[in-house]
C-alpha cells in the first residue's frame, strides 16, 4: 500500500496503489462517486487486486479528497472532461496500457465514457450505479442533500474524507446536477463503442437510481454483459455487500479479462 501525489503539470491528485506495477500486471484503476475519495473505498481496492494478481490506481478527481480544490465552476459536462481530459493524463502519467475501469456512481459514468470515446484500449469494466441519464430519483435525493444544514452529521462525514474541500465540493457537486440544464444530460450514444466485457452491479435500494440505468447499459453495449442486482444495497455495493461484489468482481476479473484469449 502506498500514498502518491500525482503531478499533472499544476495539478496535483491525491492518489494509492496497491499491488505490482503496471509492467507487471494488469491494473484497476478505481474512480470514485461523486462525493467519493481514495480513502471512502477504504480496502477494497487491496482486497481485489489480491484476490485477482492484478495492480490497483485509486485516486481524487480534483476538489475531492486531499487532491487540489477544483479551481473553477463545473461545466454541465464535468463528467466528460474527467473522462475525456484528466483520466488521459493520469494513466499516461503512470504508463497504464492495460487497464480495467471499476467505477461508482458518477465514476462509473465517467468509465462508460472513456470507454464509448474510444480514448485508449479497456480490457473490461465494473461499474457500480453507473447514471446513463437523468432520473427523478437521483434529483430528489441531491436536493435533500443539498438542503442539510451546515452542522449536519453528513458534513462531519464528509470533512473526514474532504477536508477543507469538504462545503466547495459539496457546493459545487449538487449545484450541477440540479442545474436546469443538467436534467437533459445522458450518454448512451456512446455505448455501442463500448466492446469489452462489462459487469454491471445495482443495489435494489439505491436511492439515485433504478435498474432502467443498467437496463440502458445491458442493451446498448456492443460487447459482453453481466449484471448483478444486490438485495439490502443501497447506493455503495463495495460497502453495503462487500463480500458479494468482492466475489462477482473476482470472478469477472479472473473468468473474462485474465483468461488466455
Amino acid at each position: 500500500m502506498s500514498g502518491l501525489r500525482v503531478a499533472l503539470g499544476d495539478l496535483h491528485l491525491e492518489a494509492r496503489w496497491v499491488g505490482p506495477p503496471p509492467e507487471a500486471a494488469p491494473t484497476v484503476v478505481f474512480l470514485h462517486e461523486g462525493l467519493g475519495s481514495v480513502s471512502l473505498w477504504r480496502d477494497f481496492p487491496d482486497r481485489l487486486a489480491a484476490a485477482t494478481g492484478c495492480g490497483a490506481l485509486v485516486y481524487s478527481r480534483a476538489g475531492y479528497g486531499a487532491s487540489d480544490p477544483a479551481t473553477s465552476a463545473w461545466p454541465v459536462e464535468f463528467m466528460h472532461h474527467e473522462a475525456l481530459v484528466t483520466l488521459p493524463r493520469v494513466l499516461e502519467h503512470f504508463a497504464i496500457h492495460d487497464v480495467t475501469l471499476f467505477g461508482h456512481s458518477d465514476g462509473a459514468s465517467i468509465a462508460l465514457i472513456y470507454a464509448g470515446a474510444r480514448r485508449g484500449p479497456v480490457r473490461g469494466l465494473i461499474l457500480e450505479a453507473p447514471h446513463v441519464f437523468v432520473e427523478p430519483i437521483c434529483v430528489t435525493e441531491i436536493r435533500r442533500i443539498a438542503s442539510e444544514p451546515l452542522a449536519s452529521d453528513l458534513r462531519r462525514r464528509l470533512a473526514k474524507h474532504h477536508g477543507p474541500n469538504t462545503e466547495t465540493l459539496l457546493r459545487a457537486w449538487t449545484e450541477v446536477w440540479l442545474r436546469e440544464e443538467f436534467l437533459h444530460w445522458r450518454i448512451d450514444e456512446l455505448l455501442p463503442s463500448i466492446e469489452c466485457p462489462t459487469l454491471v452491479i445495482q443495489g435494489r435500494q439505491d436511492a439515485y437510481g433504478t435498474e432502467r440505468q443498467v437496463n440502458a447499459v445491458t442493451s446498448a453495449v456492443a460487447g459482453p454483459v453481466e449484471t448483478l442486482f444486490l438485495d439490502a444495497c443501497g447506493h455503495a455495493p463495495h460497502a453495503d455487500r462487500a463480500a458479494e461484489v468482492l466475489k462477482a468482481a473476482t470472478q469477472f476479473i479472473r473468468g473474462k479479462l485474465l483468461r488466455p484469449q
